[in-house]
């Protein structure tokens, strides 16, 4: 068990006044980030010039959203946990979820986009794009391009992208990439998990020089939700829980590379079991960076230089 639960972080870093913002947090390894994330201030809160960190979930499911957050909200006594609707199977929510979050919150230090999709039959989000691809990717992608003037603004700042180890197994496959020609859902979360590399790899390059750091990872196998969409994956999940990571071990990881103070200045990089990992020969391709994050911006309209 001590194995299977792999690497935790030992950082003690305060987060008084810092934003986050958490994809996916109403369960999983998203829950116990922002569980981590809330606890991280002074207690009692000082009158002034020390308040809790704000930890924003954001979510589709607003029920299972406001139970995490009316949890998280018991057990570490921080009050600012707050529930804000985002589906990023759809490029209008996105819009509207930075929109109004930008009209409310001054600031932003921290975005972790966490939320994924995992072997799902073929579907399209809706603005047409493959599932896996839209959501993991590319939701993310428009979500962190609406955001991140923001981060810039209070940096210094992070971006944090989960991803798996899974992306060994990716390809861009950029003559087919809504998978209307040949699909497998298996791979289709590998593609849409390189994209998350590659996506920080070429985000990490532009943001040089701006005190905002973007650094990816790969949890671990855990035991979540992740696998509802596979009957097969859900029944082989329980039988060998015991050889998942817990959620709580799964968003070690998570936390490291989010608070982690030796992690200051490093960017760009993969981390598993919160230490540096290795990245498949694809997930280090520059020039397939750079025509992704081309592909992307057409996709969504933006124009991102």
């Amino acid at each position: 068990r001590k194995y299977v639960a792999g690497g935790r972080g030992k950082s003690t870093a305060r987060l008084e006044g810092k934003v986050a913002i958490i994809t996916g947090a109403n369960t999983g390894i998203g829950k116990e980030t922002a569980r981590d994330l809330a606890r991280r201030g002074k207690w009692p809160p000082a009158p002034a010039g020390h308040p809790c960190a704000k930890v924003i979930i954001a979510c589709r499911d607003i029920a299972k959203a406001e139970a995490a957050a009316s949890e998280i909200q018991a057990e570490t006594g921080n009050q600012q946990v707050i529930v804000k609707r985002l589906d990023l199977a759809d490029t209008k929510s996105i819009r509207e979820f930075a929109e109004k979050f930008l009209a409310d919150e001054k600031e932003l230090h921290i975005l972790i986009n966490n939320a994924g999709v995992m072997l799902c039959p073929f579907s399209k989000t809706a603005d047409g794009f493959e599932m896996h691809l839209g959501v993991n990717h590319l939701g993310h992608f428009l979500l962190t391009f609406l955001l991140l003037e923001r981060l810039k603004q209070c940096a210094p700042a992070r971006i944090v992208n989960v991803s798996s180890l899974a992306h060994h197994g990716g390809r861009i496959r950029f003559h087919d990439l809504h998978g209307e020609k040949s699909y497998n859902r298996g791979l289709a979360y590998c593609h849409s998990k390189l994209a998350n590399v590659l996506f920080t790899r070429e985000l990490a390059r532009r943001l040089q020089g701006k005190k905002v750091t973007v650094n990816a990872l790969h949890p671990g196998s855990v035991y979540s939700e992740l696998v509802r969409h596979s009957f097969v994956m859900t029944w082989l999940w329980k039988m060998f829980s015991f050889f998942l990571k817990t959620p709580w071990e799964g968003a070690q990881t998570s936390v490291y590379c989010a608070v982690a103070e030796e992690l200051d200045s490093v960017t760009g990089q993969y981390f598993s079991d919160c230490q540096p990992a290795y990245v498949s020969p694809r997930g280090r391709d520059d020039e397939t960076a750079k025509k992704l994050w081309s592909v992307s911006c057409e996709l969504l309209g933006i124009q991102w230089d």
